[in-house]
Order: C-alpha cells, then structure tokens, then sequence
C-alpha cells in the first residue's frame, strides 16, 4: 500500500550491480530482524501465540517512523511496509523459526471447539464468542479465551449456521449473550445484524457487537486499508454510526482486528466476556475499608464491618 520498491530478490539480484546487490542484501537483514523484534512483541507477555497477519501489522508498528508526539494523535496510518515485502521476508526466514507464529488455517476446517467440548450443550449456555475472521477465532482458542472466559469461540460463518443444540443450551441460560467481534468495515460492521437474525427469536438472548467501528480505529491508530466500495453493504450500515464514520467507510476504507496489539486484543475480549470484576481481599481494600468505618458507623447490612 506504500510506494515504496520491494527489494531485489532472486534473479534480479544477480543480474542487479554491486552496489544494488548490497543495498538490497542490507534491506532484507533489515526486514528479518524487524520481523523477529515484533515477534518478541506480539508473544508478549506469557507467550501468547499469534497469526501471520497479526505479526505483518506488528512488524508495521516497529517500522513506523512517526515521531512520539504524532503517535497520539488519533487517526489510522498506512501500513509502512508491503504485504508482499513481508511475505517474501518471512518465507525466506522459515515460518517455522518464529515462535509463536500459528500455522495457516486448513480451509473448510470444522470449528474446533464442536470436536474438544461434545458435553457442551448439555449445559445452559450464558455466552458466546462470533468472530468474523476464522483465524483470529484461531488465534483466540489457542490462547486459551474460551477457557479463561467460560466461552465458546466460533467463526462468523459458523456461527450463521449455528448448531440447534448451541441455541437451546443459549435459551436454556436465561440471559445469554451472544459477542460479535468485527472488522471495521461494511461486512464487518453489519455481522452483528445477519447473527441476530440467524438466532431468530430466542427468549432472553441478546446480541452484542465487541468489533470495531471507524473512530475505534482512529483512537488506537491502526493501520487502515482501501477497497472496493459497494452500494450495497453500505445500504445495510446502522443508523449509530456518525457521518464521518460512514463517509470514511464511503471511501473503501477498512481496518480489521488483526491489527490490534494481539496483547490488547486478548485483555480486551476477555475484560469485555467475562464482565466487571469482583474485586478481591486484599490488604490494600482492608486498609480503604477502614478508612471509610469510624467509632461511630452504623452496622453495614452485609456484616463486613
């Protein structure tokens, strides 16, 4: 998306001067360790795992030139290096040697968690996890989410045709919660929708959109993408978007999840999941409920004071 040249590779490369041959060797020994440094940060903290698309954003931010004042600005920025750049890069460096990298996804695989967790439904089922991008739903099964926040993962495809025994052990919850974590993008930003009529009617359950909307993207300062802009997913866009949002999406601007720190990406979905925290004993909450009973306190109902 930059216009900047790839580097000499290859052929090129042999038939290419001295002086090119160097330039174009010292670019690519640039390009790997740039690669390897946002690897180290995307496995961060805990060794978190991660897709190649995730680490093509991340090697974007070690890349980014912007000095530190305009890096808060809000606004989304081009990706600083070429898809293609970086693809060559990692091929040449072995997909293997950079640790934490998940494999590509096998297309037309089934969603894992219908083969891990069969005794599932047997159970009421209070929440559950769409993600439009079946490798971020990857990319949060093997980070453990669906363990940690008691939800299942599914990919937005799946999660259209949703098993008959998912959406009983959803009614059977009560108040179930159904997230949709989207792109910020027309198909992204009107899944939330085709998923709340792919439910139909079910007492008690709710959908809930956790994805990305255009100002969510300037405010973290994404990288953003440009497409083709067809009227049709425009038409479907909601009413709660400003008309700055949809004039930017207008224009075939995109930015997807994949670009946010897979770090922040995982705190947030399981901040947002799992609900308010209850806060825990400790000696600093015994010390700020002291401050707050006197001589002369009237008995707390609760019994903790």
């Amino acid at each position: 998306m930059t216009s900047r040249r790839p580097p000499v590779t290859g052929t090129r490369a042999l038939s290419a001067p001295t002086g090119a041959r160097v330039l174009a060797r010292a670019k690519e020994y640039a390009l790997r360790a740039a690669i390897g440094a946002a690897a180290a940060r995307a496995a961060e903290p805990g060794g978190l795992r991660f897709t190649e698309r995730q680490l093509y954003f991340q090697t974007c931010r070690v890349l980014d030139p912007s000095p530190t004042v305009l890096s808060r600005v809000p606004r989304t920025v081009r990706p600083y290096l070429r898809l293609s750049s970086f693809s060559r890069a990692l091929d040449a460096m072995g997909r293997d040697t950079v640790e934490g990298l998940l494999p590509p996804a096998p297309a037309g695989a089934p969603a894992p968690e219908r083969e891990s967790e069969p005794d599932l439904h047997a159970y009421g089922l209070p929440r559950l996890l769409v993600c439009q991008d079946r490798s971020i739903a990857r990319m949060l099964l093997a980070n453990h989410v669906h363990l940690e926040a008691a939800c299942p993962v599914l990919a937005g495809e799946d999660a259209l045709l949703l098993d008959a025994r998912l959406t009983a052990a959803l009614e059977r919850a009560g108040e179930a919660t159904v997230y949709v974590l989207h792109d910020a993008g027309p198909l992204g930003i009107a899944l939330p929708g085709r998923v709340r009529a792919a439910l139909g009617a079910l007492p008690g359950v709710r959908v809930s959109s956790l994805g990305l909307v255009p100002r969510h993207a300037r405010a973290m300062r994404l990288p953003a993408g440009r497409g083709p802009v067809r009227p049709a997913e425009l038409a479907g866009l909601p009413a709660t978007l400003r008309p700055q949002e949809t004039a930017w999406l207008a224009r075939g601007r995109f930015a997807e999840v994949a670009a946010v720190p897979p770090d922040r990406l995982v705190r947030g979905v399981l901040r947002l999941t799992r609900g308010p925290r209850v806060p825990r004993a400790s000696v600093w909450t015994g010390l700020r409920d002291l401050r707050t009973t006197g001589f002369l306190t009237w008995p707390d109902p609760t019994g903790r004071h």
